[in-house]
């Protein structure tokens, strides 16, 4: 799946996209990794991937000085997760700071969905998980996201 966005709206598809493709693994998080550099979309892409769970727009913000949001997924949403966590590691400097705020517990619950950006920081225990790439396009505002 690869996917050239040239507008916020196209970003929003494609975060719909990818919000209808994801389901609760049976034992354990469902786990989005968000790979790119710096200003690439990742968090513009939380922002509308929420969304689709019943999370306002304005309520996700880069969680970048205190690592991590935790967010309640209501139930008329219906999609079978309980929490959307949004995690940035880019901050961290080694895998025990994830650790130390809980990462193992949070990925054994089949309810949650975690979306870490800059899971690149915690390579050492970042189970198997869907990794999107985000990269700056040819021109501005223009970016391309791809899976894998």
């Amino acid at each position: 799946m690869e996917k050239i966005s040239n507008s916020l709206e196209e970003t929003k598809s494609f975060a719909k996209e990818v919000a209808a493709k994801i389901s609760p693994k049976e034992g354990a998080a469902t786990i989005i990794g968000l790979y790119g550099d710096l200003g690439s979309g990742k968090t513009t892409f939380m922002k509308f991937f929420a969304n689709n769970f019943g999370i306002e727009e304005e309520e996700v913000q880069s969680p970048t000085f205190i690592i991590m949001r935790i967010f309640e997924i209501p139930e008329s949403i219906n999609s079978g997760f309980k929490k959307l966590i949004h995690i940035d590691a880019y901050r961290l400097e080694s895998d025990k700071e994830l650790l130390n705020l809980g990462w193992n517990e949070l990925i054994s619950h089949p309810g949650n969905l975690i979306c870490i950006e800059w899971p690149e920081k915690v390579s050492g225990i970042m189970p198997e998980h869907f990794m999107l790439r985000f990269e700056h396009g040819q021109s501005e505002g223009e970016r391309k996201i791809s899976q894998g």
